[in-house]
C-alpha cells in the first residue's frame, strides 16, 4: 500500500535561464513523520486538462438568501496572489548551470526561486493573512490584487510551527477591503463552503464544497494542527487562500491536500480562524507567538487504559509524567491524572490538549478539569511559555502511545552495567531493564524494545527483578505498567 503524501499547495518555479521548473514541499506520514519533495507542475502549459461532463447547478439562493454568486462577488476583493522570489545556492557551474564537465566543478552559484500563493486580506490598512511556507525566506514579495493592481509587501512576522504568517503592503490603496470573519467552531460536517486562491498560478479561482471533519490533528502536517477537512479542491497556489463559509465570511486558510499525485484528490486542509486569527493578532502585535507550557508528558485514553485505571470516563488525556520544577509540577499535577477539560473545553486527544495549552498563552491561568484516583477535580495552573529548549524535553508535550504486551521479553536489574550498555540516561532512577524481546513475541509484535525501563506495575514501584515478578504474579486480568521508553514516560496496559 502506497503511503498517503500531505503536499502544501504552494505552486513554485525555478527561474535558470528561460526554463520553468516546477517543485513544491511535502511531508510523508506513515507513523513517524518526515519531509519529502515531489515535483508538482506550476505553468498552466504543464498543467493537465481533463475535460468533464457537462452539469446544471442551482446557485440561485432561495428568497432571503445570498446565491454563491453573490457571495463569491463579496469575497473575491479580499482574497490575493501572492509571489515570492528568493536565492538558493546552488552547485554547478558558472551562472548556475548545471553541467560541470564543461567547465570544471565549481560552487557558490545561485539561483532565483519564485513561489506563487494566495493570501486574504484581513485589515483595510494592508495586512494580509496567508501561510509560512508561501513567504518562507522571500527576499522579494509582490501581492496582486482581483482588479490587477500590483503592490509591494514586508513581512510583518511568521509562525512555522502553525504555518501562518502576516505580511502588509507597502503601499496600502484606501480601497482595500478587509474579509469579515466568522467562528469557525460553529462550521458543521456538511455545512457548504467555498475554497478561493490561485491554483497553478492560472488566477483567482473559486470551487465549492463541503466540510468533512473538523479537528484533525496529529498528521504530521504541522507541530500544531486543528485542521479543518473538506473536499472544495484545492490545487498547488492556493496556499493562503481563502476558505468561506456561505455568509461570506472567512472561516480558514487553504493549507495542505492529501494527494498521490500532487494535484486535487479530494481532501484538502483548512486552518481554522479560531485558531489562525489568535496566531495573527500575535504576529501583528508582537511579530511572534508566544505559546503555553505546561510541562507534562501525556498519552490518549483508550478503552483499555480506562479499565486498567477505572476511570469513570473513557475521553481526557492521560498525563504520564510530569517534568520536575515545571508549571505542571508546581500545580500539584500528578501522574496518572487523566485531563477532560482545560478552560472548560472538552479534550479528547493530545492535540486537542496540546492546541488548548498552546493557544492560552504564556503567563495565563488555566483550570485543568481531571480525575485523579476516580474523582474529578479542579486544578488552577499558570502556565510558562514554550520555548525550543522545553518543548523537545521529556515530559513537555505528546508523544507516541506506549507499546503493548509483555511475554517474551528478559530483565534485569537497573545496573550500572545496563544503562552503559541501553544507554539509559539519568532520569530513570528506578525500574527493571528490558534486555531482550523475542522477535515473533506479543511484547516484540508491539513494539517493546531492549533498553526500556518497567518502572511500575500495577501503580506499584517495581526497584528490581523480584519485585517485578511478585507484582506480575499477583496480577490478574489485564496489567498496567508504567515504562520509560527512551526517556519518555508512558503508561501500558498488558492484555492477559
Amino acid at each position: 500500500m502506497k503511503r498517503p503524501v500531505w503536499h502544501r499547495p504552494l505552486a513554485l518555479v525555478t527561474l535558470l535561464g528561460l526554463l520553468p521548473l516546477g517543485c513544491a514541499r511535502a511531508a510523508t506520514t506513515s507513523g513517524g513523520v518526515h519531509q519529502d519533495v515531489a515535483p508538482e507542475t506550476s505553468t498552466l502549459s504543464r498543467a493537465p486538462v481533463t475535460m468533464l461532463p457537462s452539469a446544471t447547478l442551482t446557485a440561485a439562493g432561495t428568497p432571503g438568501q445570498a446565491s454563491i454568486a453573490d457571495i463569491t462577488e463579496r469575497v473575491l476583493p479580499s482574497v490575493v496572489n501572492i509571489s515570492m522570489t528568493k536565492v538558493a545556492k546552488i552547485q554547478g557551474g558558472p551562472q548556475g548551470f548545471p553541467f560541470p564537465f564543461f567547465f570544471g566543478p565549481q560552487e557558490g552559484g545561485e539561483r532565483r526561486e519564485q513561489g506563487m500563493g494566495s493570501g486574504v486580506v484581513i485589515a483595510n490598512d494592508g495586512f494580509i493573512i496567508t501561510n509560512n511556507h508561501v513567504v518562507a525566506d522571500a527576499q522579494e514579495i509582490k501581492v496582486t490584487l482581483f482588479d490587477k493592481r500590483e503592490f509591494d509587501a514586508e513581512v510583518v512576522g511568521t509562525d512555522p510551527k502553525s504555518d501562518i504568517a502576516v505580511i502588509r503592503l507597502k503601499n496600502s490603496p484606501p480601497d482595500l477591503r478587509a474579509i469579515p470573519i466568522d467562528d469557525s467552531a460553529k462550521l458543521r460536517l456538511g455545512d457548504v463552503v467555498l475554497a478561493i486562491g490561485n491554483p497553478f498560478g492560472v488566477g483567482q479561482t473559486v470551487t465549492m464544497g463541503i466540510v468533512s471533519a473538523k479537528g484533525r490533528s496529529d498528521l504530521g502536517i504541522e507541530d500544531y494542527e486543528d485542521f479543518i477537512q473538506t473536499d472544495a479542491a484545492i490545487n498547488p497556489g492556493n496556499s493562503g487562500g481563502a476558505l468561506v463559509d456561505m455568509d461570506g465570511k472567512l472561516v480558514g486558510i487553504n493549507t495542505a491536500i492529501l494527494s498521490r499525485s500532487g494535484g486535487y484528490q479530494g481532501i484538502g486542509f483548512a486552518i481554522p480562524t479560531n485558531m489562525a486569527i489568535p496566531i495573527m493578532d500575535s504576529l501583528r502585535k508582537y511579530g511572534k507567538v508566544s505559546r503555553g507550557w505546561l510541562g507534562v508528558s501525556i498519552q490518549d485514553v483508550d478503552q483499555e487504559l480506562s479499565q486498567a485505571m477505572k476511570l469513570p470516563t473513557s475521553r481526557g488525556v492521560l498525563i504520564a509524567d510530569v517534568q520536575t520544577g515545571s508549571p505542571a509540577a508546581k500545580a500539584g499535577v500528578q501522574r496518572g491524572d487523566v485531563v477532560e477539560k482545560v478552560q472548560g473545553r472538552q479534550v479528547s486527544s493530545t492535540g486537542e490538549f496540546r492546541n488548548a495549552i498552546a493557544a492560552a498563552g504564556a503567563g495565563s491561568k488555566v483550570d485543568l478539569e481531571l480525575y485523579r484516583e476516580g474523582k474529578l477535580r479542579v486544578v488552577p495552573a499558570s502556565l510558562g511559555e514554550a520555548t525550543a529548549d522545553n518543548a523537545n524535553r521529556p515530559g513537555s508535550g505528546a508523544h507516541p502511545a506506549a507499546p503493548r504486551g509483555l511475554d517474551g521479553i528478559t530483565l534485569s536489574d537497573l545496573s550500572p552495567e545496563a544503562r552503559r550498555q541501553f544507554g539509559i540516561n539519568d532520569e530513570a532512577t528506578k525500574g527493571v531493564v528490558v534486555t531482550q524481546v523475542l522477535p515473533n513475541s506479543p511484547a516484540g509484535r508491539a513494539g517493546l524494545r531492549p533498553g526500556d525501563v518497567v518502572i511500575e506495575v500495577n501503580r506499584k514501584a517495581v526497584a528490581n527483578v523480584r519485585d517485578f515478578e511478585d507484582a506480575y504474579g499477583k496480577a490478574r486480568g489485564n496489567v498496567l505498567l508504567l515504562v520509560n521508553h527512551h526517556g519518555v514516560t508512558v503508561f501500558v496496559v498488558v492484555k492477559r
